[in-house]
């Protein structure tokens, strides 16, 4: 009797565990807490205010509401999801959670995570959220099959995060939009070399999903990689603006300098090499530009919200 009671406890344990896995894959963590670093660090630039129940709470928004627009994704992508190796293992997809039960869980996590940012924080960055979420969910996610410029639709809400964050600091005083879209630009241009070193090391897959988002339709070709040059080069202006509206000082414009520099030379070497590793290395080399670049943005900041 002893033996069948710890078998059930073990079985339930198992069920539980591998139910909170699944919706660990539903809500994308890594990806959302990516997502949510930029948050939590735009939110810190614009503000010397440390309270840490603010913090946490600005964190757990961002995870429940990036986490909903990852679950309407796989909800809508269920089948092509099935298609591909990387993909077919996640909850929906492989049938072990259906599609109305993730789509309550997408319902539930979106409007706590939009909630917690209107009644914590202000109506705009709660309304922000739910434009980002609408756009990922219900425009960028279709869109992926129809036609490359789904990457240029699909990075507003990649980069609407760093908006948020930002004008989440001022609900206190009136809001300066400038340092806002400053940050927001950073992530939207840094996104395009990103993704597209993703979808070059992964096209295989995409294609055989059917989904459009290399700018060539002949796939990774050397148009590709100038597109990844020429998109790397533009973030060197655009990281200097920081220092010249006063976000920042001049030590991180110049470690901005230094990443952005890095940028162009791995996107260079696609064009020369064309090959996966190359893609590869700008996809890592990227985490790594975005993680310092807000480290080192933060750690320099000029400026203060009201």
């Amino acid at each position: 009797m002893l033996q069948d009671k710890t078998t059930i406890t073990d079985s339930t344990s198992f069920v539980l565990a591998s139910r909170v896995k699944d919706y660990f894959q539903l809500i994308k963590f890594t990806l959302s807490f990516m997502v949510v670093f930029s948050t939590v660090v735009c939110y810190l630039i614009a503000t010397d205010y440390r309270n840490f129940l603010d913090v946490l709470l600005l964190f757990i928004a961002g995870m429940l509401i990036t986490g909903s627009a990852n679950t309407i994704n796989q909800v809508a992508e269920k089948d092509t999801d099935a298609l591909m190796k990387r993909t077919a293992s996640r909850p929906v997809a492989s049938g072990r959670m259906t599609s109305a039960h993730a789509t309550g869980f997408a319902l539930i996590t979106g409007a706590l995570g939009l909630l917690i940012m209107l009644f914590n924080f202000n109506w705009q960055s709660s309304l922000i959220g739910l434009v980002s979420l609408f756009i990922y969910g219900f425009i960028y996610t279709p869109l992926k099959k129809v036609n490359s410029v789904a990457v240029l639709v699909g990075g507003i809400p990649g980069a609407l995060p760093c908006l948020i964050g930002w004008v989440a600091a001022f609900y206190q005083a009136p809001i300066n939009w400038t340092g806002g879209w400053i940050l927001f630009a950073i992530q939207f241009i840094w996104q395009f070399p990103h993704f597209w070193a993703i979808a070059w090391v992964a096209h295989q897959d995409y294609s055989k999903a059917g989904f459009k988002l290399l700018p060539s339709e002949k796939g990774p070709t050397k148009f590709t990689a100038i597109q990844t040059i020429m998109y790397s080069t533009l973030m060197l202006p655009i990281g200097v603006l920081p220092y010249f509206y006063n976000i920042s000082g001049m030590v991180s414009m110049w470690i901005l300098l230094f990443c952005n520099l890095a940028m162009i030379a791995l996107s260079i070497r696609l064009y020369i090499k064309m090959d996966i590793p190359s893609a590869r290395r700008v996809m890592f080399g990227s985490y790594f530009y975005l993680a310092i670049v807000f480290i080192a943005l933060l750690a320099d900041k000029t400026y203060i919200a009201g």
